[in-house]
This record gives C-alpha cells, structure tokens and sequence, in this order.
C-alpha cells in the first residue's frame, strides 16, 4: 500500500509539473505576441511609410512603362489524305500529336523569324522578334497557340497573322508529299483591346503585401535594438524585479 501510494503521488507531481510548464509556455507566449503587437503598434508611422513608399514606386513604375499588347492565333496540325494505308503514323492521330509537339518548338525558329521580318519591313532583330514570340501546344490536341506582343496592338496582329502564313508554308514545303503533314491557321488574331504588361493593379496589390511585411521586419528590428524601458510593466518583465516606484516626468519651465 505504501508503494502504491508513493507511485501515485510521484504520478501527481509530474502532472502538476508538466501542467505548470504548459502554464508558463503559454504565458510566455502570449507575452511575446502582446510584445509584438505593442511593437507594431508604437511603430506603425513606419510600417504606413514603407507600404505605401513601395507601392507608390512600383505603380508609378508601371505607369511610366510602355504598353505591351498581345495577339494571339490557334494552328491546327493535321494531314491531307492519301493513299497512306490505316494504321501508318501519318493516318494515326497519336502519330499526329506526337508531331504536334515537334511543331511547336518549330513555330519558334530563326527561319521563321526571318521570313516574317522580311515580309512585313521589322526593323528589329530575329533574336529580338523571338524574343516577343511564343508557341504553345494545348493540351494534348492537335492545335498550338501562337503569341506574338508589340508595343503597337494592330502591329501584334498583322505579325502574328503573318507568323501563321509563314509557318504554314514552310511545313507544307518540307513535307511535300501526298500525305504530308499541314500547318493551317485554324483562328486567326484580332487587335487587343488592352495590354498584357505593366498590370498596376496586380503589381500594386503585390508591393502592397510585400510592403507591409517589410516595414514589420524594419519596425521589430529598430524596436529591438531600442534598449529604452517605456513602462513600470516592461522594465519588471526586462529585470525580473518588482517596481517599488514611478519617478513623475517633471517639465522644467
């Protein structure tokens, strides 16, 4: 009987020991976040200036950058039936996707480039017009979206037009055979009514949480380095003593 009851008091002890460590755990974490808190709170001018210092930059960034318009047109990879037996990869429409996919990565080519700029009088690079170019496959289908972006939105369309005639004919020439393979221009571009880039609103709504974040860090770390005691309260809390008194502020006329 006496081992049992020294089992379960031993039992008790590590039950109001472990609850008072539990107590103090949550104590000193609600005293950290009340800390932290009060940091924002008595830095909050600072925290106001640097969001809207970085959301006035980045909008007004925006504002000053050129419009960029995108124009868009769908190719459909297909085949012109021949006398090719069923079954062969030009009759398979597996085969067809397959091929899809080398003719995306086509789109965006040097020769193609060049043809257009040819064609149209660009004055700009091949590097430069590839590097306002962009091919890709939907999906698993047998279409490729194209997308050219220019400053100008009727410019975006006529190349972008112009890129889906010249790649249709440069397919049909490497594949002249009667079941060769066919680049047609399934919907063709129109005029963008408003541009791709700079998005103010989405680039403003960004600086704005990344603002806020950054004049929280800055106002915890001047607060941390501030070594000032500002109440009876937090200088108990700092020494880990009682306050035995308030020296009264005293203005000197």
């Amino acid at each position: 009987p006496f081992a049992h009851r020294h089992s379960e008091n031993t039992d008790n002890r590590q039950r109001d020991q472990q609850r008072d460590a539990g107590e103090a755990v949550q104590e000193e974490y609600g005293v950290s976040l009340r800390d932290l808190l009060a940091v924002f709170g008595r830095r909050l001018w600072m925290i106001v200036l640097v969001t809207v210092v970085c959301v006035g930059f980045v909008v007004g960034f925006d504002l000053l950058q050129r419009p960029i318009y995108e124009a868009q047109i769908t190719i459909l990879i297909g085949q012109e039936q021949g006398d090719t037996a069923p079954g062969t990869l030009g009759g398979d429409v597996q085969g067809l996707r397959e091929i899809t996919q080398t003719m995306t990565e086509a789109v965006n080519t040097r020769p193609v480039a060049e043809e257009v700029i040819r064609r149209l009088n660009l004055q700009e690079s091949p590097e430069e017009f590839l590097g306002n170019l962009s091919a890709e496959r939907v999906g698993e289908t047998q279409f490729i979206e194209v997308a050219y972006r220019d400053p100008s939105p009727e410019r975006a369309r006529q190349i972008a037009d112009t890129i889906g005639a010249v790649f249709s004919e440069r397919v049909s020439e490497v594949s002249p055979s009667a079941n060769s393979i066919t680049a047609t221009v399934w919907e063709e571009a129109l005029a963008p009514e408003s541009p791709v880039s700079p998005n103010p609103l989405r680039d403003g709504l960004l600086a704005l949480v990344l603002g806020s974040i950054l004049g929280m860090g800055l106002a915890f770390l001047l607060d941390l380095l501030d070594d000032r005691w500002r109440s009876p309260e937090e200088a108990e809390h700092v020494s880990g003593v009682p306050t035995f008194g308030v020296i009264p502020r005293v203005e000197v006329p």
